[in-house]
């Protein structure tokens, strides 16, 4: 449900970093909102040297810029403390300073949005959402929480 892209600068960040990051996000998504873990998705995206731009002119830093797509429905409250908790959490899975960590959040309507062959639920309803869908599909559902979690 929640897509994070990860963006850096090729090379800045090792395998191990990028699954650091990627268990941060997930568990700091899952703890501010609610929505099971096994939704999440952290997709890495590397920029090569000279292809990104501050300013008008190539980014001379080590920055990470995480740009988080999510269901619409959170209090200002949560989503203020789910971008403080990525902020701080990537910067330290990355090793960067959190000056070197830009967040960005756009909410979407659940009704706009499509995962699993299915229109997703409104925020907090996962669980009668879940429940609901055809036998099969809970199944295979159930069999990626199954496999994540192991």
């Amino acid at each position: 449900m929640p897509t994070y892209t990860c963006t850096a600068a090729a090379g800045l960040l090792d395998r191990e970093q990028k699954a650091a990051i990627a268990r941060a996000v997930t568990l700091a998504h899952s703890e501010i909102t609610g929505a099971p873990t096994h939704f999440a998705q952290v997709i890495f995206r590397e920029v090569a040297a000279g292809d990104h731009f501050v300013g008008g002119v190539p980014l001379a830093h080590d920055h990470v810029f995480l740009y988080g797509r999510i269901r619409a429905g959170r209090s200002a409250v949560d989503r203020k403390a789910l971008i403080r908790q990525l902020t701080a959490d990537v910067a330290a899975a990355a090793g960067v300073d959190r000056f070197a960590v830009w967040v960005y959040l756009s909410e979407l309507p659940a009704a706009a949005m499509v995962e699993f062959g299915h229109i997703l639920p409104e925020a907090g309803d996962e669980a009668a959402w879940t429940e609901a869908l055809p036998t099969d599909d809970r199944a295979r559902l159930q069999a990626i929480r199954d496999h994540l979690l192991d």
